[in-house]
């Protein structure tokens, strides 16, 4: 069995949660866990913990124990210092709660590896599911769960969607949430596990790859603690949804930031490479590749091919798009004669009509539109790029329009590209809310093209490869 946890419903989908270590001083840890969990308006049932509370807490009646809740406990959430954490996770054991969190840092992150695995060995004693510690644990918008200790007022919250988002790293985790909410898709669960003592990169790949509600999973790893149970488990997850994934600890130096930050084994980066391309990872370099992936992996169709047509109203930046793609290992498509006979006959003299296709400083809505419609009917042509300079006279909200128009009834991957201040970001905003990535360079674009192409030939290779392992067991069943 890959997974030792393969059950994390009672976590992020919990009917109850109690929090160890809630406090009334807004200073604490559990203070904020606590109003986050009252922010986003969870609906289940709420019970603080505190030792020492005396009355109680943000309006909730307080418990001096775990073990004083007479009701059933789907998740505990604990943020106490961690000398105390396995006695509590203990009674959290014996009071038969069903997973736990333990945000609480000071393990073998800071060389307590006996700490460590005194919390891990409860965890096993009671089969219970417990995620950190060292983490930011939780969060899913769908069932109203947080067990972040982030302040509210300073990060932004995503909208509900089909991304899920998986980091060792709780700084890496927070940032790249905030960053979410502005790259025009949703999130449906973050799950930060940082030292991974109990459940670890095997069993959350396992559980995302099987949810419902997510579509892609976007992971930031430093390393992994069972190697051969994570490419068992990676080798199904990839062949259900993209997994986009980003190695930290990729330098000598780099490694050993690692083992001091989450306590991990980051590991050979050319074996970790050799294992994501083999099993379909989608591998990101940075932080902005790790976005730019998820974006058009959760709005666009997958394809096999790689002609893609440039279109575009400013010919400078269609030459580096033409650059682009041919950097990153596509090409452009050589347009039909049928749409050049389209085009000739719509276009003024003054647009030439070959790819990319250069609709000129003044190209509006119709010269757009009649470009993406002739073009995504061509059968020469697998994806398209549109360059929108919003700064020229004729782009506008109409452009837009043409957009949104294709973006929610094409058949093929389109991406756009449009560069600009807030005139173009309010554009932006207006485009991607249709389900249509745009992206701020040509490069970038041209990289999450190649991405999606690159995972939809995994697949099809896969489903080609299954095809003759099934073909030869009939052979030999006749």
């Amino acid at each position: 069995m890959a997974s030792k946890y393969a059950d994390l419903n009672p976590m992020l989908q919990p009917k109850s949660v109690a929090i160890i270590g809630a406090s009334s001083n807004p200073d604490k840890v559990g203070h904020v866990i606590m109003q986050n969990y009252i922010n986003v308006g969870y609906s289940g049932r709420l019970y603080p913990v505190n030792i020492k509370a005396d009355g109680p807490i943000l309006g909730f009646k307080s418990y001096k124990s775990v073990l004083d809740i007479k009701e059933k406990i789907d998740l505990a959430v604990i943020a106490v210092p961690a000398p105390v954490v396995p006695a509590v996770l203990d009674e959290c054991g014996r009071a038969k709660v069903r997973t736990a969190v333990v945000v609480s840092g000071g393990f073998a992150e800071i060389g307590e590896t006996a700490l460590q695995n005194e919390l891990a060995a409860v965890a096993h004693k009671y089969s219970m599911p417990v995620l950190g510690p060292n983490c930011l644990g939780v969060m899913d918008l769908k069932s109203r769960i947080d067990t972040l200790f982030l302040p509210t007022f300073k990060i932004d919250k995503p909208q509900i969607g089909g991304v899920s988002f998986v980091s060792q790293s709780g700084a890496v985790g927070s940032v790249v949430l905030d960053l979410i909410s502005h790259e025009g898709f949703g999130l449906a669960k973050f799950i930060s596990y940082g030292n991974a003592a109990v459940i670890d990169e095997a069993d959350i790949l396992n559980y995302l790859a099987n949810d419902v509600d997510t579509k892609v999973i976007i992971f930031y790893l430093e390393g992994v603690k069972r190697g051969k149970e994570f490419i068992e488990v990676a080798r199904k997850a990839t062949l259900k949804k993209p997994v986009i994934i980003i190695k930290g600890g990729t330098t000598e130096e780099g490694s050993k930031a690692v083992h001091s930050h989450t306590a991990s084994l980051a590991g050979s980066a050319e074996a970790y490479h050799a294992v994501f391309e083999q099993f379909g990872f989608i591998e990101a370099e940075d932080l902005d590749d790790l976005l730019y992936f998820a974006k058009i992996f959760d709005t666009q169709p997958l394809t096999t091919k790689n002609r893609i047509a440039v279109i575009t109203n400013g010919g400078g930046i269609g030459v580096l798009a033409t650059d682009a793609l041919y950097h990153n290992s596509l090409r452009m498509a050589e347009m039909s004669k049928e749409s050049e006979r389209k085009l000739r006959k719509a276009m003024p003299p003054i647009v030439n009509v070959r790819l990319p296709l250069d609709l000129a400083g003044d190209a509006d809505d119709k010269r757009f539109g009649i470009a993406i419609e002739t073009l995504s009917e061509d059968p020469n042509v697998d994806a398209i790029m549109a360059l929108v300079l919003f700064q020229t006279p004729g782009a506008d909200s109409s452009v837009v329009a043409e957009l949104i128009k294709y973006g929610t009834t094409g058949k093929k991957p389109l991406v756009v590209v449009s560069p600009g201040g807030s005139y173009t970001a309010a554009h932006k905003i207006m485009i991607e809310s249709a389900g249509v990535p745009v992206y701020d360079s040509p490069n970038s674009a041209a990289r999450s093209l190649a991405a999606l192409i690159s995972y939809s030939v995994y697949l099809e290779n896969a489903a080609h490869s299954n095809g003759n392992k099934n073909n030869g067991q009939d052979k030999e069943t006749h």
